[in-house]
């Protein structure tokens, strides 16, 4: 029987490991699992982890996710009594939240209302101003689209383009002088409508060698707000994150309280429920300002459940269910550190391009400390029709330093073969002094690239790598312990 009244089944309407990750959660709590699935990934791990696939149907794998309404039919017809969005496709789609609330269902995720008011990064901005939040200096299209780019050069270089509906960084464009002005603005609003549908783009002052800060939120529906900590999402490449951690390394005790306390002012004053994060811009003077919040369970949220003891998925069903949370500010003490690294199928020689294959090995670390959330397997194939993002693994430790070097090792034991990876890359950054000694920014990777580039293999080294590969690889496995057709012909007969 469901631990949590009301929910008797749950339908994900996401996939890859976020999918797997919220299966567990359903499993343990006694919940009915269903997952919606493209015929791509029919035979994956998450399909494998819950109790009831459907499939769903579009001109591309994405646009299928994209179909709120194709996946409210199907939460109706089986009988689920939650739709539980994951991140990325339909976790900020209001739209989508309201209907599935007018479907007589219950949205695992915040109001639509609440994700109006915060989810559009123009409309957050102005609800955020009117708090004393501290905001950087920002000029939206919108209001008088001809006078935009003056209004946006006056604000001052460099600037920062963005869309409103966005997310990930996607589309953003650095403008550090007024010639790159027009053409930033037209790749930032062509990119706003090639990702999001939604060509609204703001101006705001960019801030030179930011650190990134988020805070955990989670709220209930009876007046109850907490903050869980905050972590360091600093390490990017593209505005894309690759590491996090918790706590942030290096921020003062009072800096600290102060961000979570402004997080848990917006989400008080926003009537928000749910867990969300609230991020932060840290400039290398102490100086904070309001970015964005994402209304949402983060991709970096295992951190936060590591050195918190919470599961989160837990608490958002609960939340959903519309119990009082058990929980209290004062007992949500973190424990040690934790590091989450985004295995993605991407070549860091390659400048992080997209990398495809079948997965011929699959091996997972192990040890104490050690978490992997995957949504991959031997004998899958990866395409460029999904989010590159393969694998998240994470570590707690006692202190960073110990965090970090368990990293370090489940990297180096990590093997996945077929598909290029970041995992060595990752394991670099890990273990470059400045990042040992806590000194990160989001221009951490370009300002170290050479520093973190891959070395070319020796000789020997090669060698070695070629016949692992080899001896991986089922077809030339195959081939080797084939016998002869000249002697198979003979049968049994032995000389």
């Amino acid at each position: 029987m469901s631990q949590i009244r009301g929910l008797g089944k749950v339908l994900i309407a996401n996939r890859g490991e976020i999918a797997v990750r919220i299966a567990r959660t359903l499993s343990r709590l006694d919940i009915a699992s269903a997952l919606v699935a493209h015929a791509e990934d029919a035979a994956s791990p998450a399909a494998r982890a819950v109790d009831e696939v459907h499939p769903i149907e579009g001109p591309t794998p994405v646009a299928a996710h994209l179909d709120g309404d194709q996946t409210i039919a199907i939460a109706k017809r089986i009988g689920a009594d939650a739709i539980h969005p994951g991140y990325g496709f339909l976790s900020e789609n209001a739209d989508f939240a309201e209907r599935v609330a007018s479907a007589g269902l219950r949205f695992v995720g915040p109001s639509a209302t609440s994700m109006r008011r915060l989810g559009d990064k123009i409309a957050s901005r102005r609800f955020v101003a009117k708090l004393g939040v501290p905001l950087t200096p920002s000029a939206t299209e919108a209001e008088a689209p001809k006078t935009f780019p003056a209004r946006a050069a006056k604000i001052g270089f460099p600037l920062l383009i963005k869309a409103s509906a966005g997310g990930g960084g996607k589309g953003m464009q650095i403008v550090r002088d007024a010639g790159a002005l027009p053409q930033a603005i037209e790749l930032a609003r062509s990119a706003a409508r090639r990702y999001f549908d939604d060509d609204r783009i703001y101006a705001e002052r960019y801030v030179e060698s930011p650190r990134h800060i988020e805070v955990q939120i989670l709220a209930d529906n009876h007046g109850q707000v907490f903050h869980l900590g905050e972590r360091d999402c600093s390490i990017q490449r593209r505005f894309q994150k690759l590491i996090e951690e918790t706590p942030a390394p290096g921020l003062a005790p009072e800096l600290r309280q102060s961000i979570c306390d402004r997080a848990v002012q917006i989400a008080r004053a926003a009537d928000y429920h749910n867990a969300g994060t609230v991020e932060f811009v840290l400039a290398p003077n102490g100086e904070f300002f309001f970015l964005e919040m994402n209304t949402r369970l983060q991709v970096e949220h295992p951190v936060t459940e590591m050195v918190t003891g919470v599961d989160l998925v837990e608490q958002q069903l609960r939340v959903a269910a519309g119990e009082k949370l058990a929980l209290r500010q004062e007992d949500l003490r973190p424990n040690g550190a934790a590091i989450e690294c985004r295995l993605c199928a991407e070549d860091p020689d390659r400048d992080f391009n997209p990398a495809t294959g079948e997965i011929l090995v699959f091996e997972p670390p192990g040890g104490p400390g050690v978490r992997l959330d995957a949504g991959i397997a031997a004998g899958q194939r990866i395409t460029t029709a999904f989010d590159p993002l393969l694998a998240k693994l994470i570590v707690h430790g006692s202190d960073r330093g110990e965090a970090i070097a368990r990293a370090i090792r489940a990297l180096e034991e990590t093997v996945i073969l077929g598909c290029a990876t970041n995992g060595s890359f990752l394991a670099r950054v890990l273990a470059h002094p400045d990042f040992q000694a806590g000194r990160v920014e989001t221009g951490f990777l370009p300002a170290h690239a050479a520093a973190l580039a891959s070395r070319p293999l020796e000789e020997d080294e090669r060698r070695v790598v070629l016949a692992a590969a080899a001896l991986s690889n089922r077809d030339f496995l195959e081939r080797m312990k084939a016998v002869p057709a000249l002697h198979a012909a003979m049968g049994a007969w032995r000389n």
